[in-house]
């Protein structure tokens, strides 16, 4: 498996894999134009050349960086993808010289296995919550907060 930063070729693939998880409730849609005007946040996943998923990294202020829209194509689920982008994800976010991390999730475990903490929502800065206006579910959210101190 190989981990590198999207291109402009893998925008369908990446509208693809966010989109199925959209449609199941598990994450918030994105547009093509979102996914083009956003590409350079996104890391994606390839086996023998064929994306197999995403994720990306949006630093929110000078401290603080969301990692968002991972998403693995279900023949591939369980097999550590999402685990290794999350992780690439990190390591960009350490380059940039970011204090800490965090995800709204519906999965905590899946971020407490590789080393998260789950935190009270509130505890974030106002700038994190513009994804929420977008969001149907902004007055009765069922995310869970979680974040990594670097």
């Amino acid at each position: 498996m190989n981990i590198r930063n999207a291109k402009i070729r893998d925008t369908d693939t990446i509208h693809s894999l966010i989109g199925f998880y959209a449609q199941l409730d598990r994450m918030l849609f994105r547009s093509k134009a979102h996914i083009y005007e956003n590409l350079q946040m996104f890391k994606v996943a390839e086996i023998d050349e064929k994306v197999i998923g995403c994720c990306a990294l949006q630093v929110v202020w000078k401290d603080l960086a969301e990692i968002k829209s991972i998403a693995v194509a279900e023949t591939h689920k369980n097999r550590g993808v999402g685990k290794t982008l999350v992780k690439a994800a990190i390591e960009d976010a350490r380059q940039l010289g970011v204090e800490k991390v965090f995800a709204l999730t519906l999965e905590p475990e899946f971020f407490e296995k590789i080393g998260f903490a789950k935190i009270d929502k509130q505890q974030l800065p106002m700038k994190v919550w513009s994804d929420c206006a977008k969001c149907n579910k902004q007055d009765h959210c069922d995310e869970t907060a979680v974040e990594m101190l670097l």
